[in-house]
């Protein structure tokens, strides 16, 4: 069990670098910020709650987490360029956790197509954790930021 945690956690952080290569590819496409940068998966705030999405803000904010990405804080005066920019700093990190996400699954279902389906339950469960709670986490981060871009100049394109 412990040897498949590991590996989990291994993998994880190998899918955090993929992420952030393809992610760099797909920022030069037209589409991105047409159809990448708005993504929602959830909007409702009572099951973002649910599934302990505040629980994990909580992580990121007062542990090691904090230290990673260090573009994805705002200032304590804040002006509507930093607000654009932190926005698209976290449209980067959260595609790149859902293409992490992407990449790690595949190798879950490897696991599961070889009968190993402690390993990947295991490897998904690591998966959720570090790729798509992040991501989720930065989609409900970039709501905030509209709302406050909205409030400071209400006929602003987001994107």
């Amino acid at each position: 069990m412990i040897k498949y945690f590991t590996y989990s956690i291994s993998i994880a952080f190998i899918s955090w670098i993929v992420g952030m290569i393809i992610n760099a590819v797909l920022t030069k496409k037209a589409f991105y910020n047409k159809n990448l940068s708005n993504l929602s998966f959830i909007k409702n705030e009572t099951l973002n709650k649910a599934i302990g999405l505040e629980i994990f803000k909580w992580i990121v904010k007062n542990t090691f987490f904090k230290f990673f990405n260090q573009k994805l804080t705002l200032k304590k005066k804040i002006e509507i360029i930093d607000l654009k920019n932190l926005r698209n700093e976290m449209t980067i990190s959260e595609i790149s956790h859902l293409i992490g996400f992407g990449f790690m699954g595949i190798f879950a279902l490897v696991k599961v197509f070889h009968a190993n389906y402690l390993f990947a339950l295991v490897m998904m469960i690591v998966n959720i954790l570090m790729n798509l709670y992040p991501s989720l986490l930065q989609q409900e981060n970039k709501r905030r930021i509209d709302k406050l871009i909205k409030r400071f100049l209400p006929t602003t394109n987001l994107n």
